[in-house]
């Protein structure tokens, strides 16, 4: 799957050959020359960082010293450390640090590879245990919604500011878009984190109970009620009240209900006098309020006395840059509540996945994953595994084609690229008995093309390409084509081809 990787290191050339690397590994690449430009780059607003490769000797703010600032800032990306010194005290020293994982430079880019998506895997399942238990406990926060959609992340950073105060808060949406996640993060963010949080689905009321689950009742006060309740209102005092689906309240339970908001106290069925509460209110809604004050439908003073903080969450089809990651975290979840072996999602799959409309949001989603991983009979989800989603989009699960993988060698350098010689074919990502070519045959005829039309000048073939002269040459070794490229001389000379 795609993620964002930053790069932090010292050495402009290891900066390259990294990026490179990770670009061809269909990931996206961002650099950090320093300790303290990275910590920059980690805590810029809108950062969305799910994997750091960190040099571990760097002048200044060391790679030890970026961990530390990390923890300090609750920055949870996992850290793949990389040094030239791979003794026994240095990988001890970066895994106590909090390390994922340790490769000593050069690395290989299959060892790259394989530590990258380990560490995306543990990192997505970890990330997924830790949200469900700060849900649980009240502590749910922002960070736990990342994105990188700027509608989004423009409703997260709305969202911070309402967290910073008790000022009431609407939030708008559709169905499924997750509104009481970033209702639980609003109040996991305030002063009442840790409080309760007490969710009532306004939709869902008996007509004839509303009063008495909302204000509580007393013993006796009417047929059935043979003990005490104290009401949702009065469970949540000290902390959150979740209206959930408000425009579905009925009419005379609007009036109630402004009443205890406006007067902070609550009148249980059967009670001889009013309770006092300290809650906060956050309502939410996927009804246009406005249009059912024009109607009648709601008290326009309830409206307002509501929605002093409107807060709007876009569809998943407005922000499908979000999908891929949240597929992540629904396969690694499903999988290990199941006992499946799946772990990951095919590019095809994902391609038919971003077809789809989802008007049911993140809850349409998360439960054709679910419905997916329990169909899969292998490590990967494929068109296969989402019938039903291909049905809707109109198409065969295998006339689903995957995307163009990326160019092995796509870089954007701030300098001239390679010159392509009016009769140079381009490099075939395909067999002619249409199977993916391996990435090392690709590499392979990449290096012979460069050193061709460079006439065999190596420092020039090196710089082009972005990776330092020892690399180029340590890969002509490891590809076999010394024979193909001519001699050479390390120390003194160019090779001729």
């Amino acid at each position: 799957m795609n993620a964002v990787v930053l790069i932090v290191d010292d050495d402009p050339v290891q900066r390259r050959l990294l990026e490179s690397q990770i670009r061809r590994f269909g990931h996206d690449a961002r650099t950090a020359e320093d300790g303290e430009e990275a910590i920059e780059a980690l805590t810029a607003r809108g950062a969305a960082y799910d994997l750091v490769i960190l040099d571990l000797s760097m002048p200044g703010l060391d790679g030890i010293g970026v961990m530390g600032r990390m923890r300090e800032l609750g920055i949870a990306a996992p850290v793949i450390v990389q040094t030239a010194n791979g003794s026994i005290d240095a990988v001890v020293a970066a895994m106590r640090a909090g390390a994922s994982d340790f490769v000593v430079k050069p690395v290989g880019p299959e060892r790259l590879q394989v530590s990258i998506r380990n560490a995306l895997r543990t990192q997505a399942l970890q990330g997924e245990i830790r949200r469900l238990g700060r849900r649980a406990n009240g502590t749910l926060s922002f960070r736990d919604l990342p994105s990188r959609a700027p509608t989004m992340i423009e409703a997260r950073r709305l969202g911070e500011r309402a967290a910073a105060s008790n000022i009431p808060v609407l939030i708008e949406g559709e169905s499924g878009v997750g509104k009481e996640l970033l209702a639980r993060a609003i109040a996991g963010s305030g002063e009442r984190r840790g409080k309760p949080f007490v969710p009532v689905n306004c939709g869902a009321l008996p007509h004839n109970l509303i009063e008495s689950i909302l204000f509580g009742h007393e013993k006796g006060a009417f047929t059935g009620a043979t003990d005490r309740h104290v009401g949702k209102f009065v469970e949540a005092h000290g902390g959150t009240l979740f209206l959930d689906e408000i425009g579905e309240l009925p009419a005379d339970a609007q009036v109630k209900l402004l009443r205890a908001i406006q007067e902070g106290e609550v009148d249980p069925v059967g009670a001889k006098r009013s309770v006092k509460v300290d809650i906060r209110i956050i309502s939410a809604t996927n009804r246009d309020l406005q249009a059912r004050v024009r109607q009648g439908a709601f008290r326009e003073d309830l409206y307002y006395r509501l929605s002093v903080f409107p807060l709007a969450v876009p569809p998943l089809r407005q922000r499908l840059s979000d999908l891929k990651d949240l597929v992540r975290r629904f396969v690694l979840r499903f999988a290990a509540e199941e006992s499946r072996a799946v772990t990951d999602v095919s590019p095809a799959a994902l391609a038919l996945l971003e077809r789809h409309d989802w008007p049911g949001n993140v809850r349409e989603l998360e439960n054709a994953v679910f419905r997916a991983v329990v169909l899969s009979e292998g490590p990967e989800l494929r068109p296969a595994d989402f019938p039903q989603i291909a049905a809707m989009v109109g198409v065969a699960p295998e006339e689903v084609e995957a995307p163009a993988p990326l160019p092995s060698l796509a870089r954007d350098l701030d300098e001239p690229e390679l010159e392509i010689r009016a009769e140079a074919p381009a490099l075939p990502l395909f067999s002619a008995d249409g199977a993916l070519r391996p990435l090392e045959a690709i590499e392979a005829d990449a290096i012979r093309y460069a050193i061709r039309h460079l006439d065999g000048q190596m420092t020039e073939v090196a710089r082009r390409l972005g990776i330092g002269r020892s690399t180029l040459y340590r890969r002509i070794k490891d590809l076999g084509l010394d024979g193909e490229c001519g001699e050479r001389d390390t120390g003194r000379g160019e090779a001729v081809a």
